[in-house]
Order: C-alpha cells, then structure tokens, then sequence
C-alpha cells in the first residue's frame, strides 16, 4: 500500500516516494518551484495528464494548491475537476517504472497509464 506524505483529505495527494523524487528534481533544477499537475485533451483515452515544475509566482487565485511539507502541488480548477482524489506515485523499477497516476475519476485509462477517459 502507498503512504501519502500528508494526511488523504487533500485535492491531490502524493506518496512519500514521489515526494522525494520531484524535491530531488526541484533541487536539480536550483530553483524554489512548485510542482503544477493538470489534465489536456489527447492521448489514447481521451485525455492526458500534465505535469511540470513552475515558478511559484504563476500560481494564480482561482489555483487549488496543496502544501506537502514546504512542497507545493498546483491545479487549476478545469483540472481539478477530473483529478480530484488523484493519487501521484513514483517507481524507480526498470519495468513500468516513472509516475504512476491513480485517478479514481477515470472510467478508463491506457495500458501506458499516462491518459484517462472520465
């Protein structure tokens, strides 16, 4: 079972592995930024996920925003609408692993796991 680095009452939740990877990434890229997760049209299912670090002054008033210990995760309201519950994973396994997203909105995801159709 994944553990949530925060308590599950959060809008996008993110497991402890993740959380250290994407900090790790942030500190690579020597910048203090926030991570901002959201939902584009295409993909094999309809839609695909999005995700990206961002300087935290592009956060705008109508963001939801999610603080993981000082790490801030971002999303807009259009995405919310189909990510919310959204469960952010990381894997380093040599097979299938990366980011996994467990969405429970999605009524059906691709073999690839990156797209969802809700």
């Amino acid at each position: 079972m994944t553990q949530t680095a925060q308590t599950p009452k959060q809008g996008i939740q993110i497991s402890e592995s993740a959380l250290r990877h994407v900090t790790r990434l942030r500190e690579q890229q020597g910048k203090d930024l926030c991570l901002r997760v959201g939902v584009r049209g295409g993909g094999c299912s309809g839609m695909s996920y999005t995700m990206d670090f961002e300087d935290p002054s592009n956060i705008q008033s109508t963001d939801e925003v999610y603080d993981y210990d000082g790490f801030k995760v971002v999303c807009d309201p259009k995405s919310l609408l189909y990510l919310y519950g959204l469960m952010l994973d990381y894997s380093d396994a040599l097979i299938g692993g990366g980011f996994q997203f467990t969405n429970p909105n999605a009524t059906q995801t691709c073999g690839c796991g990156k797209s969802f159709s809700a």
